[in-house]
């Protein structure tokens, strides 16, 4: 075989493992938002009261959330290929059971088991890219390509979650996951590589998972309440001091107690870690409660079905993709911290002016394009903030890293989302008090709370534009002649800091 027909086939393979990669990161992502626009089929089909219904949303964001970390510390220590496997099943299966469930109970259950599917199968993902290809330009190809697809799940939830729920049932937004899932199985098996980081201490820090996700769902638990509650109510005070001491004793764990700590705390005395994860965290809190506000909007006061409601976010799926292959391109020119400060303000421009819409509103004048505004400066953040997050880290602590910056988003999407609603409903019944409650009063209320959330989303995402400026100029320069490093050296040695 000549060197020609090699390459030829070196690359080709390295192409079915991305595209393998971006097909299980998308239906990942894709779960957290898909449920949106099939969440009142689901109250009326099994009895949810509307607090209950947040639960089928926050059980999966949550769990996510919570066992990131454990998911990239465990890829690494016992093997990318087997876990990714594991995960993909994982995820399948409570796909299966929530399409097939019959209790609020079950539903909510499998969605949790789902969350912890996609936690561990996430991180996977994009330490196989990082393992995969090594080579500057090659990577951030596929980091590009990678985070378009992570970016674009979100949106494009609505649209497949309209769909599915108006010609088919709200279950099948479940089911379609399981034939997915069985066939990357099959793939996986095929042209993945065992890779592991080689190591005589295979410890998991299950203590510091457990603390953690669940100090997580004592605040998360406890911003929802205080739509009901006064937040200084027992009802509140008492699950955040819960989440107070969950989260102190998963930091004692950390630096005192655990063997293999699954967050080295060290770790973040890098300036573009620990820079790439507040602008996430920011990032996330500002937009992802985005689609929840629109869609609602989009139904309940516009009167759109599901599925036209979907088909709006269409525009912003696709601004998206093009933010982030634009970010690609950048990302050795200007480096991350640039389009970092860039991709925010742009985001923030778009909330701010969404934040001015009406009850009668339409689509062209008041949706369009301050959405399509949003998910550009979306798009244009996901490629470089995943970069600063890795750069420089040893390649035994890349599913660390990686595991990382995927949690810091799903916490700032989970706790933003809780208060950004917290903010409307507040600002919503506080519209209302003394006046009847006609359809046109409570559309505008509703309408001008949304509004209230937006303001503060915005003034989040400007937040996220100025964390970046923590991180040192980072560029990936064109790749020297030769044979290319080892991936965790490469990013050590490659980086250029001013």
């Amino acid at each position: 075989m000549s060197a020609s027909s090699s390459s030829t086939e070196l690359r080709g393979r390295q192409w079915v493992i991305l595209s393998l990669a971006c097909l299980a990161q998308f239906m990942v992502i894709l779960d957290v938002s898909i449920v949106n626009v099939a969440l009142p089929s689901m109250r009326s089909s099994l009895g949810f009261s509307q607090t209950g219904l947040q639960w089928v949303v926050n059980a999966y964001t949550l769990t996510f959330a919570g066992f990131l970390l454990l998911g990239g510390r465990a890829a690494d220590l016992y093997g990318r290929r087997r876990i990714f496997i594991l995960g993909l099943a994982l995820f399948s299966l409570a796909s299966l059971a929530g399409g097939l469930a019959q209790t609020q109970g079950m539903l909510v259950g499998a969605r949790a088991v789902q969350g912890l599917g996609g936690a561990v199968l996430s991180p996977a993902t994009l330490t196989i890219l990082t393992t995969t290809f090594t080579e500057g330009r090659a990577r951030s190809r596929a980091l590009g390509v990678w985070s378009a697809m992570a970016a674009a799940g979100g949106a494009t939830g609505a649209l497949l979650g309209g769909v599915l729920t108006d010609y088919l049932s709200w279950r099948w937004i479940f089911f379609v996951n399981v034939p997915i899932g069985v066939l990357g199985i099959v793939v996986a098996r095929v042209v993945l590589a065992e890779t592991r980081v080689e190591t005589q201490r295979r410890s998991l820090d299950v203590a510091g998972a457990l603390t953690v996700t669940g100090g997580l769902v004592a605040l998360v638990y406890a911003i929802v309440r205080t739509d009901v509650y006064a937040w200084t109510s027992v009802e509140t005070l008492v699950p955040l001091a819960i989440a107070a001491v969950l989260l102190g004793l998963f930091l004692v764990i950390e630096t005192r107690i655990a063997a293999a700590p699954l967050m080295p705390l060290g770790l973040f005395r890098s300036r573009s870690v620990s820079g790439a994860n507040v602008v996430m965290l920011c990032l996330g809190g500002a937009i992802f409660a985005m689609w929840y506000f629109l869609t609602l909007y989009m139904q309940n006061v516009l009167g759109y079905s599901p599925l036209v409601a979907g088909l709006a976010f269409v525009p912003q799926t696709v601004a998206i993709a093009v933010g982030a292959g634009i970010s690609a391109r950048l990302l050795p020119r200007v480096g991350a911290r640039a389009l970092l400060v860039v991709g925010p303000l742009v985001s923030a421009s778009g909330l701010a002016w969404l934040s001015q819409f009406s009850a009668t509103g339409t689509y062209v004048v008041d949706i369009l394009g301050p959405g399509v505004l949003i998910a550009l400066g979306l798009g244009l953040s996901f490629t470089p903030v995943t970069f600063a997050a890795t750069a420089g880290v040893a390649r035994s602590e890349a599913g660390l890293a990686s595991g990382l910056v995927n949690t810091t988003r799903q916490i700032g999407g989970s706790v933003g989302l809780a208060a950004l609603a917290t903010v409307a409903a507040d600002h919503t019944r506080s519209l209302l008090v003394g006046t009847a409650h006609t359809r046109a009063a409570v559309a505008s209320a509703t309408t001008s709370g949304f509004g209230r959330a937006f303001v503060v989303a915005s003034v989040i995402a400007v937040a996220a534009a100025g964390a970046a400026l923590i991180i040192p100029s980072i560029r990936q320069p064109a790749p020297e002649a030769g044979p290319a490093p080892p991936a965790g050296l490469q990013r050590a040695s490659t980086a250029t800091r001013a």
